[in-house]
């Protein structure tokens, strides 16, 4: 038997975050957790369907037979969850130049939203069609688009700008950063935990299969690894990081290949995929690397491009006084984390190699100037707190 979802007046929040391949969802009653959903290969056959409750007890774990939200939703409908439900808010990938605040989706809003696809194709036709799902089956409960550029918004034009003809930054063409739900969410803990250094230069690294980088002024974001699409920067699972356009002209040129060939491989067959030959996830890689080059190569190659951008952003800020690690691999990882740190020790980075080791909160030596912490990220705990603020009930 499934516990049954306890109604207690208006004061639960589901969040869904709709990647190209995934759904994932939570249900919480005001800030606190009650599930965890996550559904793999959501648009295909195959599908798996995974709902935990806050204590990591698994309520279902069963093939999606149809629609994955249509399985979802009648599976919480049925065990009364459903019941009290205030909002929905949903992650949204890109909100382009316009949608620099969380904003309630009305009509209007989500035909706005409709056209910024192009500038996101992989994650917001997903997004957008969950948008219009919840629409369908619950249509008075409001629903709230929290966007990951907006972080971002704070970032000088110098750090938005590329190197082009500027009527081409005045149509939008023009860095804007991703992962801000998650350095929201660090930036919040940080004002309880690190108050005097967040006031001071402060470096996150995101460390995933998406991986981004972002330079924090008093808790602002000045500059960010991602740019026009979450392609740039850091090498991660499988997309390339940054490349020498030239060199994609080459292949199209030279290699016969479409747009939409070269487009599919430096999103889904680069990164650590590509450079390794086998896999996309850091743990394999790590249990690889001793035997396997190529595996070892994929590894070395994060962890040079990771650490080449802390040493650029401090240089920007003209110092640092925080380094903090989230995401997957930034918080579990600590061979990745070692890597990145080697040869920082000009910035006053000095790692201690046990609590490095056991992902101790702080990882940082006593003799470290620079503090370097692990944390959790919570991109959810975030979205609710959008979704609590804008219907007057934070």
């Amino acid at each position: 038997m499934h516990a049954r979802g306890r109604a207690s007046g208006e004061c639960r929040i589901l969040t869904m975050n709709r990647g190209s391949s995934t759904l994932k969802a939570a249900l919480y009653e005001l800030d606190q957790p009650l599930l965890s959903i996550q559904v793999d290969r959501a648009d295909s056959s195959g599908a798996q369907a995974r709902i935990q409750d806050a204590s990591g007890k698994l309520l279902l774990d069963s093939a999606v037979e149809g629609a994955a939200l249509e399985t979802i939703f009648d599976w919480l409908g049925e065990h009364k969850y459903l019941e009290g439900l205030l909002a929905a808010g949903h992650r949204l990938v890109h909100g382009g130049v316009r949608f620099q605040l969380p904003q309630r989706i009305t009509p209007e809003i989500l035909s706005e939203l409709e056209q910024l696809v192009p500038l996101d194709p992989d994650h917001l036709p997903a997004a957008l069609a969950a948008v219009g799902f919840v629409a369908e089956r619950l249509p008075e409960l409001p629903q709230i688009a929290c966007f990951d550029t907006a972080f971002h918004a704070s970032m000088p034009k110098v750090a938005r700008m590329y190197a082009l003809p500027r009527r081409l930054f005045e149509a939008g063409v023009m860095r804007f950063g991703f992962h801000g739900l998650s350095y929201e969410y660090i930036v919040h803990e940080l004002h309880t935990l690190e108050a005097a250094l967040l006031a001071g230069r402060v470096i996150v690294a995101h460390l995933g299969n998406g991986a981004s980088m972002v330079a924090l002024r008093q808790g602002k974001s000045v500059d960010t690894s991602m740019g026009f699409t979450p392609l740039e920067g850091l090498v991660m699972g499988t997309r390339s990081g940054d490349v020498d356009p030239g060199a994609l002209f080459y292949l199209l040129q030279q290699g016969k290949m479409s747009a939409a060939d070269l487009e599919r491989r430096l999103n889904k067959e680069s990164g650590l995929l590509g450079v390794s030959g086998s896999s996309e996830d850091m743990r394999d890689l790590l249990a690889k690397a001793p035997g396997d080059t190529q595996a070892a190569e994929a590894v070395d190659l994060f962890c040079y491009r990771a650490k080449k951008y802390v040493g650029a952003y401090a240089a920007a800020m003209g110092g640092l006084d925080l380094l903090v690690f989230t995401g997957g691999i930034g918080e579990k990882a600590a061979a990745v984390r070692q890597k990145i740190c080697e040869g920082l020790q000009f910035l006053g980075i000095q790692l201690d190699p046990l609590r490095n080791q056991s992902s101790d909160s702080v990882i940082s030596g006593p003799q470290s100037r620079v503090k370097v912490r692990v944390m959790a990220t919570n991109e959810d705990l975030t979205i609710v707190r959008h979704v609590l603020a804008i219907l007057g009930r934070a």
